[in-house]
């Protein structure tokens, strides 16, 4: 499908288009558009994806291409939030009649919620790649070490761990019965308070400028300054955290489900990709640092994942490299309500009933992440058929949450 919004179209002074792949989006959302299409610093247009929702200062589902400047809030708390995803060589018809043992063998194997290992358990190799930059990171910035418990410690032995919210872990089955072990998660606690720091030093540098930001969230570092250059070698090392955390995961979650299956193989259909990060590519001409908050790379051919809410459909995607998304496409269902809102408005009852059929926590711990406080995931996806094809479609059997 087409743009279905197109902001600022003829817009002067500066202030650039927000291209929209949706008709579904809130005020709010669209406020916060505006507000970072007047940022001198953008580069063509920012795109908004299908799943679009209000963030904080920047709207979650945008893609913003920024020319030597880059925004904290932007990338957000949770930098290099992403997913995980692969394929087994065993069928559904294999798969146990009760399920739950394999989802309470998962939640021992990996720590949920604020919870981490008792020990450092992670790999060498992970844990090698990630502490010099660690220990650089601690002595350049000593207030890092202040936001957090044992913050020498807690960074290891979070390694491997999912978090809460709309983090989980999911067995799934295709429309070929195939099995996938698939997850989400990202920085945990480290990434959080790096992404607090930085954004509470762009404030401070923004001190005498406010007045020219429309929203005092899209404070910003200019390149050439040092809390730029600082920030990018931070968010770097939390993205690469990220990554070797859901990696780690995925082979904690293997070892714990294989007692309960026949002997199964991990085939080559793998993918692990962020959707909250930054980094530097080439669009419309110019190399420039592309935000994806809440948006995943969606280059031709290259394979992503898009995950659906508790109880309903995901999708293994193929990119189809859309000059106007920024090779880009949205990351999930996005909200359509908030977590708040959620549990004022469900009660356990509902929950049970929209996740039926699926071995999951069914509390009221979760209700804030009922499928019906999501988008339509279906539509989500018809809105972005001209941004990606469909390769596999997932339904979870099996999802911890944290």
């Amino acid at each position: 499908m087409p743009i279905k919004i197109e902001l600022n179209k003829n817009a002067k002074n500066g202030v650039k288009p927000v291209k929209i792949f949706t008709k579904d989006v809130g005020n709010l959302a669209l406020t916060q558009l505006k507000n970072i299409s007047q940022l001198p610093f953008i580069h063509s247009h920012i795109a908004a994806m299908p799943d679009v929702h209000a963030g904080i200062g920047a709207t979650v589902g945008s893609v913003i291409p920024t020319n030597k400047a880059i925004i904290p809030a932007a990338v957000g708390v949770d930098i290099g939030c992403g997913m995980n995803a692969v394929r087994l060589s065993i069928k559904a018809y294999q798969l146990p009649s009760n399920l739950k043992p394999i989802r309470l063998a998962i939640e021992r194997a990996v720590p949920v919620g604020a919870s981490a290992h008792k020990m450092i358990s992670v790999r060498d190799k992970s844990l090698r790649k990630l502490q010099t930059g660690v220990d650089v990171l601690f002595n350049k910035h000593p207030q890092l070490l202040k936001m957090m418990k044992k913050p020498r410690q807690t960074w290891a032995q979070q390694m491997g761990t999912l978090g809460g919210g709309n983090h989980f872990i999911e067995l799934c089955i295709d429309e070929n019965q195939d099995v996938w072990i698939m997850l989400h998660s990202g920085s945990r606690g480290i990434g959080n308070a790096i992404g607090r720091y930085f954004i509470s030093k762009a404030k401070k540098d923004m001190q005498g400028h406010m007045h020219n930001l429309p929203d005092r969230d899209l404070s910003y570092f200019s390149e050439g300054c040092d809390n730029f250059d600082d920030y990018m070698d931070a968010v770097d090392w939390a993205q690469n955290y990220a990554f070797f955390n859901r990696q780690e995961m995925m082979e904690l979650v293997v070892r714990a489900i294989k007692p309960f299956l026949p002997a199964f193989q991990l085939t080559k259909e793998a993918i692990n990709c962020h959707h909250n990060y930054v980094q530097k590519e080439l669009h419309y001409g110019k190399h420039v640092y592309v935000t994806r908050k809440g948006a995943i790379s969606a280059k031709q051919g290259e394979l992503g994942i898009i995950p659906g809410s508790m109880g309903t459909n995901s999708f293994i995607v193929s990119g189809k490299g859309k000059a106007e998304s920024f090779c880009s496409c949205a990351h999930g269902a996005g909200r359509s309500m908030t977590r708040t809102a959620a549990r004022k408005r469900f009660r356990r009852s509902d929950m049970e009933e929209q996740t039926k059929g699926i071995e999951c926590r069914k509390d009221s711990g979760v209700v804030d992440e009922i499928p019906a406080a999501y988008k339509d995931i279906n539509a989500v996806m018809d809105n972005q058929s001209d941004l990606i094809d469909i390769v596999h479609q997932l339904r979870q059997v099996v999802c911890v949450k944290g």
